[in-house]
């Protein structure tokens, strides 16, 4: 069964469940980012207010449906991004993350922490056996993060995901429960 702790990062940081309320200032800052955003996530270029607020409804139904969750980081009272699983394979005992940040709020180390946060959860809450991320050849930023981590870099897919016109390699990296996670004196605690 899905179990979500209080997941607190530091400093006025926190994650939390996305609520239908956050459709506006997702949106904006969605709107905000979206040059960058749009050179490596699929759905930023073209992403409208009702796709923010049907994604708000997916992530509801994704945590009825006890398939993982999508959570907002909110930093100082404001939404910074977001970070979620992208579903969970109950029966192989394995899950995905997923991640974006606004580029104002990156190099702190915040995105690092908020997957921390998830991986942590996955493997020594729920017991899942592997916990996966992809990531562009390119995208350098969402690369360190895994690799922060201590996720294992295990191959490059070539030509696998679609974003505008191009079609992106990207390096897939694991953790399984043996690797642990990187803690790197971060000040994050779940409760």
């Amino acid at each position: 069964m899905l179990r979500m702790g209080r997941f607190e990062i530091a400093d006025q940081t926190r994650l939390r469940l996305l609520e239908y309320r956050d459709a506006a200032e997702l949106h904006a800052l969605i709107e905000t980012n979206r040059p960058y955003l749009a050179r490596w996530l699929p759905w930023a270029a073209a992403q409208t207010p009702a796709d923010s607020e049907e994604f708000i409804a997916r992530t509801r139904t994704q945590l009825a449906a006890n398939d993982g969750f999508q959570v907002v980081v909110v930093s100082a009272g404001e939404i910074a991004g977001v970070v979620g699983f992208h579903g969970v394979d109950w029966d192989n005992r394995r899950t995905s993350i997923g991640y974006w940040l606004s580029e104002d709020h990156q190099g702190h180390g915040t995105a690092t922490a908020a997957v921390r946060l998830l991986a942590e959860h996955a493997l020594a809450v729920w017991g899942l056996e592997r916990v996966e991320i992809r990531a562009a050849v390119d995208n350098r930023r969402s690369r360190a993060i895994p690799e922060r981590l201590g996720f294992r870099e295990e191959a490059t897919m070539r030509k696998v995901e679609c974003v505008g016109d191009r079609h992106l390699d990207c390096v897939v990296y694991s953790m399984v429960p043996a690797d642990g996670v990187t803690r790197k004196g971060m000040g994050c605690t779940t409760t």
